[in-house]
């Protein structure tokens, strides 16, 4: 049997390109004792994958050259040398652009596919989902009544921290996204009371113009110029997660940063970074909470599906173009 695997072979500078990366063909892994033997069927990529393709030092160790990548996957267990997981289980596990997998279930999570779609443990019901609920409630220390915007906000994490705001009372919902469609289902679907599309002008001005009374609460996805327009528009007292920085990730020389950091000296504003690694313990709170919401349809979620491994490297290209709407997934 034949394996399928994504490796690394040169480091990307700016933007990743079809030579850095190969699809090899190798044995399908026999697991030893204490592992499991998982066949991946829905393979997750994310825009912090790009940072693990450098060899800066990170809060994460880097992609090896040459070997297979890492990421999140859902598979089916085809053999078992582990007491109490048996074929056909599924698991969610860090052993993705692959078609195979041996894998330890310690560092897994058995997950039943009669609860949820095997994809929204990926997405929704996932890292995705946990990253949106603690970076909102907890990093930026949301409140009822708190006005919110959200860049970024038709992807997996964005499209969440706006929806979870509603539901838990903001004031007000503004999200930015990367063209009119997506704005126009952060509003009719999603819930969000004003969104723009970013490309269509200045996102300080379209930002004072979604949000007349400024905003309480910024979750950062993209950096940059939304960075700096959200500090404009900060009350005082107002808090930012960085979550991610997607519009510099490709960048090949530093980029600049907001020109106006003095004025979190008249808001008292705050600004914190986020790594969801760091916030598990939420864990059984978030999928006690959002669960019902999702099964309720309280809370909406899209997906973009690819298929086949082969068309692995595409979706995470696609995923830095903001190709996607909702979590990108590939299925195999």
């Amino acid at each position: 049997m034949i394996n399928r695997e994504w490796h690394l072979l040169s480091r990307p500078v700016g933007w990743p390109r079809p030579e850095d990366f190969a699809l090899v063909e190798t044995e399908v892994p026999t697991p030893r004792e204490g592992q499991v033997l998982v066949r991946n069927k829905y393979l997750s990529v994310d825009p912090y994958m790009r940072g693990r393709m450098s060899a800066a030092k990170s809060y994460v160790a880097p992609f090896e050259l040459g070997k297979v990548m890492q990421g999140g996957a859902v598979g089916e267990v085809v053999a078992s040398n582990v007491e109490g997981v048996e074929a056909g289980d599924h698991l969610l596990h860090f052993f993705g652009w692959r078609e195979y997998a041996a894998v330890d279930p310690r560092h897994a999570v058995k997950v039943d596919p009669a609860a949820a779609p095997l994809p929204a443990y990926l997405g929704v019901l996932g890292m995705p989902g946990l990253t949106a609920y603690a970076g909102l409630l907890r990093t930026a220390a949301f409140k009822e009544g708190d006005s919110v915007f959200v860049s970024g906000a038709a992807g997996a994490v964005g499209g969440q921290v706006g929806q979870i705001a509603r539901l838990k009372g903001a004031s007000r919902v503004i999200g930015s996204a990367g063209s009119d469609e997506k704005v126009k289902l952060l509003v009719e679907e999603y819930g969000f009371d004003a969104a723009f599309n970013y490309r269509n002008g200045p996102v300080a001005e379209q930002l004072r113009e979604a949000a007349p009374d400024g905003v309480d609460v910024y979750f950062d996805n993209v950096g940059g110029d939304h960075l700096e327009a959200a500090i404009g528009s900060l009350n005082q007292g107002g808090r930012i997660a960085v979550c991610g920085m997607i519009s510099v990730y490709n960048n090949t020389e530093p980029a600049p940063g907001p020109r106006n950091l003095a004025r979190l000296i008249q808001t008292r504003g705050r600004i914190e970074g986020l790594l969801v690694n760091d916030h598990q313990d939420l864990q059984p709170q978030f999928v006690q909470e959002v669960g019902p919401w999702v099964a309720s349809g309280e809370l909406k979620y899209r997906e973009t599906v690819v298929e086949g491994i082969g068309n692995n490297l595409e979706a995470f290209l696609g995923v830095l173009r903001g190709d996607n709407t909702g979590k990108m997934i590939v299925k195999l």
